[in-house]
């Protein structure tokens, strides 16, 4: 088995988890799964919750609390802007319009047809 890196299109390379506490859902899964989280600084000068396995971050949390729990799997595109508009031709629906993060790179977050929360993501180490 190979493991494709998180820039290989078609990829789910990363996922992110939203909830109503950061600090509890951390937490649940250091001691569920074993992960360590390690706050990674962020251009602006926040940082960000990330979940890594080895040396590997594979996800994290986000800051900005919601109502209830969730996971969003975020899928590498070459392009989000054309893949946002081909997944909402198919019946997918926008919550967060394609935007820019600073080192990382332009995202958006949809449901699909069948009420599915996903994320596309393009990074910038994908610009050429």
């Amino acid at each position: 088995m190979s493991i494709l890196e998180m820039t290989t299109v078609g990829n789910s390379g990363w996922i992110g988890h939203s909830g109503p506490d950061q600090v509890k859902a951390k937490a649940f899964y250091q001691d569920v799964l074993g992960w360590t989280i390690n706050d990674m600084p962020m251009q602006d000068g926040s940082s960000y919750s990330a979940a890594v396995i080895g040396e590997t971050a594979i996800g994290g949390f986000s800051p900005m609390p919601e109502d209830t729990g969730s996971w969003t799997v975020y899928f590498t595109v070459a392009d989000v802007d054309a893949s946002v508009a081909t997944a909402t031709a198919k019946g997918a629906s926008v919550i967060q319009p394609a935007m820019d993060i600073p080192g990382v790179g332009r995202m958006a977050t949809l449901t699909d047809p069948q009420g599915a929360r996903f994320a596309l993501i393009t990074y910038e180490s994908m610009a050429s």
